[in-house]
């Protein structure tokens, strides 16, 4: 709220009635215009910090400097997660193909050989037409794409497994033979 000092003639000031007619200084108070205030509210133009009491509410400034924390915050917190979430995905791959691998071998113990060809999968989880001994399905659930959304390749006989079978997911690049692949013929893992 302001004070100001002004001359008046008028015959009447804040409801009292001047009695000489002369010209008085008369102290009135008075706000700043609701319309010069930011938003409605908060600091009006022209008024000091320190008289901002007992109003709520932020300035553009406050929320600016909120937001570019918060940025640069997430700058520095989202790198650090989302190395995790490869790892976890090729862990995940890992403990997919792990559960093929105990499929594929109760498949073998049943019928005294693995799957034949690409798609041998899908023989865990539907009778093929050449299996006497089928006991499926080995599997509870059809056949997951990996966690890259890329199907699973298996091939029987396998060109690193060449009594058995090979079995791989592609890993995030979704091309076969490169670096990034999880397979159950690697021993080391990552």
């Amino acid at each position: 709220m302001r004070v100001r000092t002004m001359k008046c003639q008028s015959s009447v000031v804040g409801g009292q009635m001047l009695q000489d007619g002369k010209s008085r200084e008369v102290r009135m108070s008075y706000s700043p215009s609701p319309r010069l205030s930011l938003l409605g509210r908060g600091r009006t133009v022209g008024q000091p910090w320190a008289t901002r009491r007992g109003r709520s509410g932020f300035t553009l400034i406050e929320l600016l400097l909120v937001l570019v924390i918060l940025g640069i915050l997430a700058a520095i917190v989202v790198p650090k997660f989302s190395g995790r979430t490869e790892q976890a995905r090729a862990t995940a791959a890992q403990s997919q193909i792990s559960t093929f691998n105990t499929a594929l071998d109760a498949f073998e113990v049943d019928n005294g050989y693995y799957p034949k060809g690409k798609n041998g999968l899908v023989d865990l989880v539907q009778a093929p037409r050449d299996a006497q001994n089928w006991r499926g399905p080995y599997l509870k659930s059809d056949i997951p794409n990996d966690p890259w959304q890329h199907p699973y390749i298996y091939e029987c006989p396998g060109k690193h497994n060449p009594s058995s079978y090979d079995l791989m997911s592609m890993g995030p690049d979704g091309r076969a033979g490169t670096e990034d692949d999880v397979t159950n013929w690697q021993t080391e893992r990552r």
